[in-house]
């Protein structure tokens, strides 16, 4: 097999890419790739037959193979089959596979796997008028919600809904809804359907081998011998017109179609159009354009006036899922480039401007290098960014990792995808509803993101830290007291010998008669307060242990033993810290809830409950807790509990 050129798509001169991205279009029959160039700009386009390859890897060998000596280092694989998480097993075929194991085995740095059809709904933007054909009337409405259907080994469906100045895709399976006859002729379909499967849906009509169960129904409907023909068959002897049941087959197979389209309509307000993809219907040409496809697509009762408004077209370009795979490509590769790929990697661009010459190269190598710094030993990142070995291990503890084992896990897990991220301006013209959202949606969002940021081992070492501790002290100033004196009373009714302090020169006191077994815990935004600095060094020079609470890279973090990075940019034009201080006394509670669990609650050295109790509110004798069965103070069913176990 050979791969050939293909002319480019467009005469204008086209930004090319540094290596070029492969892209390939999987469907249960056929395998389709090509290298895209430049934006839209396919070369080397090329079909493969399934049946002719063992499974996915071989298919793609096969075409890499073909091609000239090019270094590819990005693919996006568009598959006729849902895409949820690592592992991908075909609906319509055997194949099934890793993505991650298959993006190390092709030597690639980014492998992106799609549906077919949110693919396919991604094109549709970039799409021009010579690259569909209008069926019917209605007129498309600027920036409304567009609905995408189209047969071929199934019934994919999906959607694009206007977001700013972008669309988001919908991943859908609508294909499955359940199929509704309209008439005697399809009821008649319907039974003799449901002698062969207890569920039929308009995927099991609506599609290649729906055409074929279409045919043989009307066969047995009208008690005429059923030959054996398959799908293609079907259609081209309808197209001949050689065939009245073959004819009959393919026109109630459009006017089905026209159904489906009318329910997606309806159910999306598609009032920007419905548009036929897949690999039946821009073969049938101007048959389908005089087909009952859109009369019954206006059949919808005292909605017919409604979806008559909304026009239908037909994907005619050839390329379409490879537009639509390259611009979801495209846009992966531009948020690697100037988003956060990672919640580490993020941390590193916000810190590079407070980094030493020498930390600088390491994180501009890192930044550049991503997965190659996952698999290279220390070594070659120390040669590559022309540092010390020294220097590579405190950039990745500054960063709250263990060292460089740690850091690359880390990074590793980042890469593979991240959690949605997103802060809301409060401004004067809001109300006081829209305010309160604005405020808890921006709290979630941080939560969020400092979930992704926690690292399970330093939590763990801080909980047995605090767990064998002799006393326990906790130092914050100004706004972050609150978060000292939370700390102290959550750890006195665990029955841990615990005091706050959120005077500097108290700290100093305090530090200076601390012991080798006792714990600091020090909470600080910045982590760039001379005078938290200057108790954190006292702290030191006792041999006490520090856990500091505070941003990445920052002074306290250097000097603690166990660094637990909370990285949280407040709002400028407010004054207080709203959001970091909620973030700060969540890691409080998660270490309370940590030594809560791995305590004993029958031991002595917890507090009874009678003395707990003298801790809470006061509150009636008959509403006062039963007695406690587990740590006193903390719920081991609260949300809070889950929050120890950080996955990455």
């Amino acid at each position: 097999m050979q791969a050939h050129p293909v002319a480019r798509t467009s005469t204008a001169q086209i930004a090319q890419y540094q290596t070029p991205h492969l892209l390939a279009d999987i469907g249960g029959t056929y395998a389709r790739f090509t290298l895209e160039m430049g934006r839209g700009d396919f070369q080397y386009t090329h079909s493969l037959l399934c049946a002719d390859y063992a499974d996915f890897y071989s298919a793609v060998k096969a075409y890499l193979q073909s091609l000239p000596d090019l270094h590819i280092e990005h693919a996006a694989v568009a598959i006729a089959n849902p895409v949820d998480g690592d592992q991908v097993s075909m609906t319509n075929y055997h194949w099934q596979f890793s993505i991650e194991e298959m993006r190390q085995k092709l030597g690639l740095d980014t492998l992106l796997i799609v549906n077919d059809f949110t693919a396919l709904a991604m094109a549709l933007p970039r799409l021009g008028p010579n690259d569909v054909q209008q069926i019917g009337g209605g007129e498309a409405r600027k920036q409304s919600v567009i609905g995408l259907l189209g047969p071929g080994s199934g019934l994919g469906t999906s959607g694009l809904i206007p977001a700013g100045d972008g669309w988001i895709s919908l991943g859908s399976e609508g294909g499955h809804t359940s199929f509704a006859p309209r008439d005697e002729r399809e009821i008649a379909i319907l039974r003799y359907v449901w002698k062969h499967f207890s569920h039929v849906s308009f995927e099991r009509l609506v599609s290649g081998p729906g055409l074929e169960l279409i045919y043989q129904a009307l066969c047995d409907y009208a008690q005429i011998q059923v030959q054996e023909l398959t799908a293609p068959e079907i259609t081209q002897r309808a197209l001949d017109r050689t065939d009245p049941q073959c004819v009959e087959a393919l026109d109630v197979f459009c006017a089905l179609l026209g159904t489906a389209a009318a329910n997606l309509a309806v159910t999306l307000g598609a009032m920007g159009g419905i548009y036929i993809g897949g690999g039946i219907v821009p073969r049938l040409g101007e048959y389908f354009a005089a087909s009952s496809f859109r009369a019954r697509f206006e059949e919808k009762g005292r909605f017919s006036r409604y979806v008559a408004a909304i026009p239908t077209f037909v994907i005619t370009a050839e390329h379409a899922t490879f537009m639509g795979a390259a611009a979801i490509l495209d846009a992966q590769l531009r948020s690697l480039q100037t988003e956060p790929g990672s919640a580490i990697l993020g941390q590193i661009r916000r810190i590079r401007a407070d980094l030493s010459p020498a930390e600088l190269r390491v994180a501009d190598h890192v930044l550049a290098h991503a997965r190659a710094v996952v698999n290279d030993p220390i070594a070659e990142i120390a040669r590559a960014a022309d540092v010390s070995q020294p220097t590579v291990i405190r950039f990745c503890r500054s960063l709250g990792c263990e060292g460089l084992s740690d850091f690359k896990l880390r990074l590793a897990s980042g890469l593979t995808g991240t959690v949605p991220v997103t802060h809301i301006q409060v401004t004067d013209d809001d109300s006081a509803l829209e305010l309160g959202a604005k405020v808890l949606g921006n709290t979630a969002s941080s939560i969020l993101q400092v979930r992704n940021q926690l690292n399970r081992d330093m939590i763990e070492r801080a909980i047995q830290c605090i767990s064998r501790a002799n006393k326990l002290e906790f130092y914050a100033i100004g706004h972050y007291g609150v978060v000292a004196q939370d700390a102290q009373f959550k750890f006195l009714r665990l029955g841990i010998p615990s005091i706050a302090h959120t005077d500097s020169r108290l700290q100093l006191l305090s530090a200076s008669v601390l012991g080798e077994n006792d714990v600091v815990v020090i909470s600080s935004s910045s982590g760039r307060l001379p005078e938290l600095i200057e108790v954190a060094e006292k702290v030191r020079e006792r041999g006490a242990k520090i856990i500091a609470i505070a941003a990445s890279h920052s002074p306290l973090i250097r000097k603690a033993d166990i660094a637990l990075i909370v990285d949280h940019v407040e709002d400028v034009t407010t004054h207080l810290p709203m959001v970091s201080r909620i973030l700060h006394l969540l890691v409080i509670d998660m270490l309370a809830v940590g030594v809560a669990m791995g305590r004993n609650p029958g031991a002595a050295s917890l507090m009874s409950g009678e003395a707990d109790e003298r801790l809470d509110e006061a509150m009636p004798v008959s509403k006062k807790p039963a007695a406690r069965t587990q740590a006193p103070g903390v719920s081991l069913a609260t949300p809070l509990a889950t929050l120890t176990s950080h996955s990455r």
